[in-house]
């Protein structure tokens, strides 16, 4: 008989303290909670123990002969009445919602459901099957793990640039990691994955969710995957797929500290706002079966069904004390005992929902601006989901920074040459003021991005007018917005006149993103020329549409890399491009040129008239680099030259009138999309005039 003591209501979850380990459950509905414990995943289980103390709503027991490696599971008793918003089913094994690591694989069973499949009563009716055997099993892990001498990287905002991937698609096919070690944390943190990272010069890699999730029944059935990751099960443990030799734990641990030692941030993309549980029709794995009336928001007057703001079935209740608890607690375990630098929020509205709709003064985002751990990280926003008010875009509470959708969509219509666009694409380029300025908010607080998983990649923009996601085995099909042109051809062409011009508006896009101002976001295998064969949502295919083709990088690909690098050095050369604070003209040096200003084709600032026409098509940013006073952290002075970024998205060249700056007697020519391997000539004197050729940027310097 297994030895049971009374515990600690804290913490929750499974706790090794040298000796035993004490588990504690929050159920505030429950009448009474059994822990079930395994020798293996796929066996029954060797024992079943009831946990003795009900404190402050939390089920605890002490286990003195228990330690780590231990797999378990729960069975929660109580009342099943939907209508009531209780689904409480002690037939279902339940996954600790604390588990640091889960092993085992779901095989999908109608046992996983707490009411019977096909019954006249659907979800009112009761199932009695033992869920145990389809489940996989929550771990105890031992916390300690020896860091050595792991130091965080503490990249300034303003100077981060951030690389959005997929732990398992970035090294699937890389020809120099082994093949073990492919999609895996330890492929990601090798020497040949940060070796690219480096090389480029991005400062954190944005991994797509490595929480513990489950594949939907309905994808599983047609052989399919949830790639992308987007459906927690595990707000604690690394997605045990990820890892190469079966310790998730660790092995995650040591991606970050590989990375860290190269200078390389790493933040999480988290899911707090549902779970793999889905809508009232879906499986009992956690927190349905624990307590399914404080976990999720349910129609008042109507509890038996779930409040739908996230288009997944359910939506997690960020406004009950305990929901909100594990979110943080959850936060906090990844950046004390993970090393992760912050976290990128997928559907973010969700966490900031009070019962009367979004707020930014939630308790969620209060307790995140008290907490010593977490307020410091980096936190960035998805501001939207799909419940009322829904796009919180600019909304978040100051320390946030934001996706930025709108500078997408500017960016990609300005390119692709739609009418009435350049005021709109300004403002991007600009850090998006109008959206973000206030509240003390910095530029760096708007993620740039014209790419991301969700889409088209940055080729495609350029490859496809229309989605093509059937032709991928696709079963699900995505938005009809992308703002995509083919530039003659849909798809792949060995025309070279349509290859030209496309290659040019990639140039475009990287420089136009790394240029603005704010906080730039590249999309993993962009700056190679990556293609989804113009499928813009294939969110559940784990195959070569998602993974990068190391080997299969042509010439212009690897051209496309240097350029992009060429580009990275340029931001990172010139402070002026990443200023901690908006500039507004309102600022000049001691010549009187202003910190930015807007130049006109005659060499003039830009007229009233030309931003209302519709169809003008080009500017130039004058950023003057020693106007305004800005210093680093340690205070001292980062004077810059004077930068001149010449714009033109017409479909002819324009001929600009070269500004004169007083001090410097020379422009000298830094980038140029029409002509990549240009790099500092010559680029004429003030009064000079200049052709742009169409559908291109020139970077200019002073001299």
């Amino acid at each position: 008989m297994t030895a049971v003591w009374p515990g600690l209501p804290y913490p929750l979850g499974a706790t090794w303290d040298g000796s035993g380990v004490n588990f504690a459950l929050f159920s505030a509905n429950a009448e009474r909670v059994e822990l079930c414990l395994f020798e293996r995943p796929d066996r029954p289980e060797t024992a079943r123990v009831v946990l003795p103390e009900f404190t402050n709503q939390v089920w605890h027991g002490y286990l003195p002969d228990v330690r780590p490696g231990q797999l378990y599971g729960y069975r929660v008793y109580g009342p099943y009445e939907p209508e009531r918003g209780h689904r409480f089913n002690a037939h279902k094994l339940l996954l600790d919602p604390y588990a640091k690591a889960i092993r085992g694989t779901l095989q999908w069973s109608d046992a996983l459901f707490g009411y019977r499949i096909g019954h006249p009563r659907g979800d009112l009716s009761f199932d009695r099957r033992d869920s145990a055997r389809f489940m996989p099993k929550s771990q105890v892990v031992d916390s300690l793990y020896h860091w050595g001498d792991d130091r965080r990287p503490h990249v300034a905002w303003q100077d981060s640039i951030l690389y959005e991937t997929h732990v398992r698609g970035f090294t699937m096919r890389h020809p120099s990691i082994p093949q073990p070690q492919r999609g895996t944390f330890s492929g990601l943190g090798s020497p040949e994955a940060i070796e690219h990272l480096t090389r480029l010069g991005v400062t954190a890699v944005e991994l797509l969710p490595v929480h513990a999730y489950f594949d939907e029944g309905m994808l599983a059935g047609q052989g399919l995957t949830n790639y992308w990751g987007y459906n927690s099960i595990g707000f604690f443990a690394p997605h045990a797929r990820y890892s190469a030799n079966g310790e998730a734990v660790d092995e995650f641990r040591a991606m970050v500290r590989e990375l860290h030692r190269a200078g390389i941030e790493v933040i999480l993309d988290v899911v707090y706002n549902h779970t793999a549980e889905g809508s009232e029709l879906g499986p009992t794995f956690c927190f349905r079966g624990i307590d399914n009336a404080s976990y999720y928001r349910l129609v008042p007057g109507s509890e038996r069904h779930y409040i739908n703001d996230t288009g997944c079935g359910n939506t997690w209740n960020a406004s009950h004390p305990r929901a909100i608890q594990l979110v943080l607690d959850s936060l906090r375990y990844w950046v004390q005992e993970m090393h992760v630098d912050g976290f990128r929020f997928d559907l973010a509205p969700i966490l900031g929902r009070e019962p009367t709709g979004y707020d930014p003064n939630s308790g969620f985002f209060d307790a995140i601006l008290q907490d010593p751990v977490l307020r410091d990280v980096k936190l960035i926003a998805e501001p939207w989901d799909i419940g009322p008010g829904g796009y919180q875009l600019g909304a978040f509470p100051p320390g946030w920074a934001e996706w930025n959708d709108r500078y997408r969509d500017d960016s990609r219509g300005f390119w692709r040459g739609d009418a009435g666009t350049l005021p709109q694409f300004v403002r991007r380029v600009h850090g998006s003021a109008d959206i973000f300025d206030r509240l003390g908010r910095r530029p760096w607080s708007t993620v740039n991005y014209v790419a991301s998983h969700d889409g088209f990649t940055l080729n495609d923009i350029v490859s496809y007018a229309t989605h093509h996601n059937f032709a991928a085995g696709q079963q699900y099909d995505g938005g009809n917005n992308n703002l995509s042109a083919n530039y003659g051809h849909e798809g792949p062409t060995d025309d070279s006149g349509i290859i030209a011009v496309r290659q040019q508006q990639l140039r475009n896009f990287l420089a136009t993103l790394l240029l603005s101002q704010g906080t730039p976001m590249l999309h993993a295998g962009d700056e190679i020329g990556r293609t989804q064969n113009g499928n813009n949502n294939a969110y559940c295919l784990d195959d070569e549409t998602n993974w990068l083709d190391w080997e299969g990088i042509t010439p212009t690909g690897h051209d496309l890399f240097a350029f992009t690098q060429k580009l990275i050095q340029l931001r990172k050369k010139h402070p002026v491009l990443r200023r901690p604070r908006y500039l507004h003209g309102q600022q000049a040096s001691q010549e009187g040129v202003k910190d930015v200003t807007w130049v006109a084709s005659d060499g003039g600032e830009m007229r009233p008239e030309q931003w209302a026409d519709p169809n003008h098509r080009s500017v130039g940013m004058m950023l003057n680099g020693r106007a305004g006073e800005f210093v680093d952290a340690r205070g001292r002075p980062t004077p810059d030259t004077v930068l001149l970024v010449l714009i033109n998205g017409a479909q002819d060249s324009v001929t600009f009138t070269l500004p004169s700056v007083t001090g410097h007697s020379r422009w000298r020519v830094e980038a140029d999309t029409s002509d990549p391997q240009r790099d500092s000539e010559d680029g004429g004197a003030g009064g000079d005039r200049r052709d742009i050729p169409a559908l291109s940027m020139m970077v200019l310097v002073a001299e």
